[in-house]
């Protein structure tokens, strides 16, 4: 987009700011600004600026849930007469310009003074001591909110602003630049080393550059004694605020709280009477980080506290994106005097992602269909000859995958193809994560960056020459990756390999770690830049690629919070959602759709428990109850032998979707099925009388101790570790008197290309499952590989009263409307609205028949049974004594072996 047609885009965003308009009445006003302004864009542009404009102004924002204790009061709305939002305004000038949708700054507007209202009144000059957190999803702005919230504490009196921005120098320095502009004003880098000269306004001083906050950390340098001592004098009259943004160190936080100290004993009491807002971006990180010693944990954990505790008033706020990993997962894991910790105990609020958001639910959930191929997803298949997922610091790289070569190719062409759509201007980056070594990542580098040459190469001699061009092998494999990726996108292929050279010429592969950050979006130009970043923990955690297109992922770990903040490719992806692509392991996109379920449901506990006016105490319990819990704790601390980990089932899901392959496991949970289903017949509950629904065939009334006995025969795998029988049953024992005594119970069969099978004078027809073909190494059939599920969508229905059905169907349309995600015409129903409105459980036999794979040649084909297996799940209701857990064990040597160990994905040797 030309500079004209940019300012052309902002007078009239700014105008609907204030009014909308129809489609036809925003077409005219476009009309009429392009000559008033002299613009003179041609038709075509005109309208394409209509359509960007409108998708924008359509985008909305919900306001998300609050959780509060019962100290809250409310002071925000008394106070607001007296409240000058000078920061505030600024920085919603700012945030129109960046081209922010309106329902979105609307939105980001009301959820800051939610926050704000929940924090100390910096009136009040008594002592207080509030902590809370803010729990948003991964690259979805929790940045931009908390720079909201910063401006608006400024505007109401806070005077002194701590923020501590993740663990590496990269990500501090990155927050800094966002700090500056949002919030200073000024680039404090170019500042500290140029002074006089190098105070030029950025960001909102560009709006209105008075009261300019002080900041004693700059963008080069984290904080620093001697440097801080030389502002104090700026700071006495506490006129303006001042800012820190410092790394999570435990040397930095020594050296701000001995400057603290010393302040103070010199008789400087003003700062320690000022009002304090401390945040804590990426909260789960460092706090409770399994990359640092129980040591180090509590001495970070500690000094944050005893920041805190230096102020008459202070606050504490932590961002997450992945609670699960909070020090509300295992509150007994700390010493004593560690138990409150940094918990949220006054309140929670959870962030909704506006609708535009290209998220994990979007991308894991929604883009992986029962069938077909998923819309986003590659599956990498050939690492392991050149790039095992675990290697060693000395592992070479003397050549590239398959996979990846294909990944870059389709970079390249989404470059192209987001050129020709008029975002030429943008920037486009590739992620290529790969290893923790840095080592290695540099040979991945060099092998990227001579692939990328050769391809160039190519282009420059044939690329102008038509179809001749497509002699060459590396334009044909060009033209053959555009066919299977992006053919529909941009049809026309002597279009892309036209243009291509322009669009990609300037191409480049850096290297992102704690030896080289070669990512550099500052500074204008007319052209964005195209990159490919390589590297392992920086770009795992806070780090932002502008233009994130492409990504090739190849990580073992299983960690929820590790795998959740690696998702760089999640935010937002305006007029070019289309073309992201995401290689991964088929391992990762299990486990990622696993995550982006438990994720969701995270958030809704949240609106449930805002609902029933619930505490931030109760929230804590319901996300160590929650089944996600279990890989979390099992990991965290990890020692040799067996781990006790604690887990909720009420309004809980359990499947097999790991079932064990070993023949005699396989004949004894058939016989266990056959059992069952002569138990039921004894008791006069046969086929020929079930009811026929969707899926099976239902039972209602069914005694607990049928499904007692079919779990106690049930021959569980060592992997499938939710599926542990023992724990369900006491579960069930503790409530087969009353809340679980009487069973609904569906015996599956669906009509399809398997045959129908016969089991205990039951004719069905089996249920046909993809499975993940590695596993059967390991004797194991992971059910609907990518999806980990054994269950159809839509299951838990069955059995529910049809007019509590339908009612949590209406209260789940609502929700979204609320949320302002938009109507569709055949909405699809998560079966967890279901479960919470059952009045007695619900038990699933699956009689499945695994699908032979597409694939010839793999190994251990021969453990695929020609005859169905049976697996089971369970639909759990809400129980009336949800806070009681049962005790899972894990053994920590499997867990190792399939998860890998705490040091073999943290990041070590790549930022120590």
């Amino acid at each position: 987009m030309s500079a004209q047609l940019k300012h052309l885009d902002d007078v009239v965003s700014q105008s609907l700011a204030h009014e909308r308009k129809s489609g036809d009445d925003l077409r005219s006003f476009i009309k009429t600004m392009n000559a008033a302004l002299n613009v003179n864009a041609a038709p075509e542009a005109l309208e394409q600026l209509a359509r960007d404009i409108e998708e924008r102004f359509g985008i909305t924002m919900g306001l998300g849930a609050t959780v509060d204790d019962e100290s809250f009061r409310p002071w925000l709305d008394e106070a607001k007469a007296s409240i000058d939002p000078y920061y505030w305004d600024r920085y919603k000038k700012l945030l129109h310009k960046n081209g922010l949708p309106q329902d979105v700054i609307t939105g980001l507007d009301q959820i800051t003074d939610r926050i704000l209202g929940r924090l100390g009144n910096p009136g009040l000059a008594e002592k207080w001591d509030r902590r809370g957190m803010v729990v948003g999803h991964v690259q979805s702005g929790k940045t931009a909110n908390y720079s909201g919230l910063i401006c608006k504490a400024a505007d109401a009196g806070y005077r002194l602003v701590v923020v501590i921005a993740g663990i590496h120098n990269n990500l501090r320095n990155q927050t800094q630049e966002r700090i500056d502009e949002g919030f200073i004003g000024r680039d404090t880098g170019r500042l500290a080393t140029q002074g006089k000269k190098g105070n030029r306004a950025i960001g909102v001083g560009l709006f209105d550059d008075r009261k300019v906050p002080v900041s004693l950390t700059n963008t080069l340098f984290d904080f620093k004694k001697d440097t801080a001592s030389t502002n104090t004098s700026q700071i006495d009259s506490y006129k303006v605020p001042v800012v820190l943004v410092i790394k999570k160190n435990h040397n930095t936080l020594r050296n701000l709280l001995d400057w603290l100290r010393e302040n103070s004993a010199r008789g400087d009491d003003q700062m320690i009477d000022q009002p304090m807002l401390l945040i804590d971006d990426e909260a789960d990180n460092a706090s409770i980080n399994t990359k640092y010693s129980k040591e180090e944990i509590t001495k970070i954990n500690g000094q944050i506290r005893d920041l805190l505790n230096m102020f008459h008033r202070s606050c504490y706020v932590g961002y997450t994106a992945t609670p699960f990993a909070n020090i509300f997962v295992d509150p007994d894991q700390y010493d004593d005097v560690l138990k409150e910790d940094l918990f949220p105990k006054h309140f929670i609020v959870g962030l909704d992602a506006p609708s535009n958001y290209f998220g994990a639910k979007k991308i894991f959930i929604d883009g992986i269909p029962d069938e077909g191929d998923p819309v986003w997803l590659r599956t990498i298949r050939d690492n392991e000859d050149i790039l095992p997922i675990k290697h060693k610091i000395d592992q070479t790289v003397d050549e590239l995958h398959e996979s990846l070569k294909e990944a870059v190719r389709a970079f390249l062409i989404a470059r192209t193809i987001r050129n020709l759509r008029g975002q030429a201007a943008s920037h486009c980056s590739m992620l290529v994560n790969a290893s923790r070594f840095t080592d290695v990542q540099g040979r991945l580098r060099n092998r990227l960056h001579e692939y990328l040459g050769a391809v160039l190469d190519s282009l420059r001699i044939n690329g102008s020459r038509g179809m001749d061009g497509l002699r060459d092998p590396q334009i044909a494999a060009l033209q053959k990756t555009w066919q299977r990726e992006y053919a529909e996108a941009e049809p026309d292929w002597s279009r892309i390999q036209g243009a291509m050279l322009d669009a990609v010429a300037s191409a480049k592969v850096v290297e992102v770690n704690s030896r080289s950050n070669g990512l550099d979006y500052s500074g204008e130009s007319s052209v964005g830049q195209t990159v490919i970043a390589v590297g392992g923990f920086s770009l795992s955690r806070g780090l932002t690629l502008e233009g994130l297109t492409v990504t090739w992922f190849l990580r073992n770990t299983m960690m929820y919070d590790t795998l959740m903040q690696m998702g760089r490719w999640f935010g937002y992806r305006g007029g070019y959602e289309d073309l992201c692509r995401i290689w991964m392991p088929s391992e990762a996109i299990d486990w990622y759709a696993h995550i982006a379920e438990a994720s969701e449901e995270l958030h809704l506990e949240l609106k449930k428990m805002e609902k029933a006016k619930a505490s931030p105490a109760d929230f804590g319990l319901a996300v160590r109850s929650h089944p996600a819990s279990l890989l979390v704790t099992a990991r965290n601390k990890m020692g040799s032998g067996q781990k006790h980990v604690l887990i909720g089932l009420s309004n809980a899901w359990v499947e097999t979707a790991k079932i064990s392959a070993k023949p005699a496991d396989i004949s004894a949970n058939e016989d266990a099925a056959r059992k069952l289903l002569e138990d039921l017949a004894s008791a006069s509950f046969r086929q020929s009388s079930a009811e026929k629904v969707t899926g099976g065939f239902l039972l209602r009334g069914v005694s607990v101790n049928l499904i007692d006995d079919f779990l106690l025969g049930w021959r569980n795998h060592e992997q499938a570790f939710l599926t542990q029988t023992a724990p369900i049953r006491s579960y069930i024992g503790e409530r087969k008197h009353d809340e679980l005594l009487e069973w609904d119970v569906l015996v599956t069969s669906v009509s399809g290309d398997a045959e129908p099978f016969e089991l205990a004078g039951w004719i069905v027809g089996p249920q046909l499952r993809k499975v993940g073909y590695k596993d059967l190494a390991d004797h194991l059939f992971s059910m609907s590989e990518r999806r980990a599920r054994i269950a159809s969508r839509g299951v838990e229905k069955i059995g529910v009263d049809p007019v509590k059905a339908k009612q949590a169907e209406e209260e789940y349309l609502q929700s979204l409307k609320e949320d302002g995600k938009p109507e569709s015409r055949q909405p699809s129903f998560p079966d967890r609205i279901y479960r919470q409105v059952r009045d007695k459980p619900l038990f699933v036999l699956h009689v499945v028949k695994v699908r032979p794979p597409e694939e010839s040649g793999l190994p251990h084909l021969d453990r695929i049974p020609d005859r169905p297996v049976i697996g089971w799940s369970i639909s759990f209701p809400q129980s009336a004594k949800p806070s009681d857990r049962v005790e899972y064990i894990i053994n920590t040597q499997k867990f190792r072996e399939i998860y890998g160990s705490d040091e073999e994905d943290d990041g070590a040797f790549e930022d120590d």
